[in-house]
């Protein structure tokens, strides 16, 4: 997945004076159209009162739940791989050099023996076939041939060197276990990781979602008030304030998680730095390349809105 700079986020600071905001969110233009201020009143609070959907977080999380299973589904078939060459009997070394030249014809969607080269070589591509290649996201994840997956996992050598010798000596399949245990290796730590990004998606939903339901029954109170509104409006006013703040402290505390990811893996492109382990995970997705922050924007953006409009009716007295 492409890397691609995620917009800044900007969190607004409240007012030292409630009084002296002014409503002017798209909630408080229905102040123009009602005329009885109890009315006003009313339609204005409770139509704030709905929870913030928190899709971006939610999204993300599905992302990551299917990226999980697909890094745990290649490490199953590189173990696998393993195991199975690892069984197998290879060319004795003085034959390991009396291969023709050219290379075994092998392609993803149909691995054929050829009239040329070792059997067991053979064998070994139509394992590589069977597992590797096999996971149900390969085609449209990679959709690699035999010959560009074996260079691209286990290196460019160890495939080249298959391709010219055209045999599996002992050497040789000793390299292929070892590089095959090792990718499998590498993508149980990516599993990891992207199980730790999972815990931290869902400890900010818990903390944005407890945030935004608070604002919400501060939003319901405020509309129930029958006596001291003005009191209980700059009570609200405060106390929406306070969740301003820890809606912030939710984003700086990702910030801080985006400075230091759980892993940093080598995507090939340069300058990728601390935002890579991220970018591969949302950079090729339809949503925001930071939904925490782009979440925490939108509750932030709401709270502002209550704090607007609560502004309004401490100033109006109403």
């Amino acid at each position: 997945m492409g890397l691609q700079t995620g917009q800044a986020v900007v969190f607004r600071v409240a007012d030292a004076d409630p009084v002296a905001n002014r409503c002017e969110g798209p909630a408080c233009d229905l102040a123009g159209v009602v005329t009885d201020p109890g009315i006003v009143t009313g339609v204005v609070l409770v139509g704030l009162a709905a929870l913030v959907a928190f899709a971006y977080v939610q999204d993300a999380s599905e992302t990551c739940q299917r990226e999980r299973r697909r890094v745990l589904d290649e490490r199953d078939a590189f173990v696998e791989f393993a195991e199975r060459v690892e069984a197998l009997n290879p060319v004795a070394p003085e034959s390991a050099t009396t291969g023709a030249a050219d290379p075994p014809t092998v392609d993803h969607h149909a691995v054929r023996p050829t009239s040329t080269g070792d059997v067991t070589l053979q064998r070994l591509l139509l394992i590589y076939d069977g597992t590797v290649m096999s996971v149900p996201h390969y085609e449209e994840e990679y959709d690699e041939t035999v010959s560009e997956s074996l260079a691209a996992e286990l290196g460019p050598d160890l495939a080249t060197s298959l391709s010219a010798n055209k045999v599996l000596s002992p050497s040789a399949q000793r390299e292929i276990v070892r590089r095959s245990r090792e990718v499998a290796a590498a993508r149980e730590s990516l599993a990891e990781a992207v199980e730790t990004e999972l815990d931290a998606l869902s400890d900010a939903d818990a903390e944005l979602t407890a945030i935004d339901r608070r604002r919400r029954h501060l939003m319901e109170h405020l509309a129930e008030v029958g006596s001291n509104k003005t009191d209980a409006a700059i009570d609200v006013w405060h106390r929406l304030n306070d969740l301003e703040a820890e809606a912030e402290s939710v984003a700086i505390e990702r910030q801080q998680d985006l400075r230091d990811p759980p892993m940093r893996p080598d995507t090939g492109i340069t300058d990728a730095g601390e935002m890579a382990f991220y970018d591969y995970l949302y950079g090729g997705t339809d949503g925001p390349r930071h939904p925490v922050l782009s979440q925490v924007a939108d509750v932030t953006a709401t709270i502002r809105t209550n704090l607007d409009c609560t502004s309004n009716r401490i100033s109006d007295g109403s």
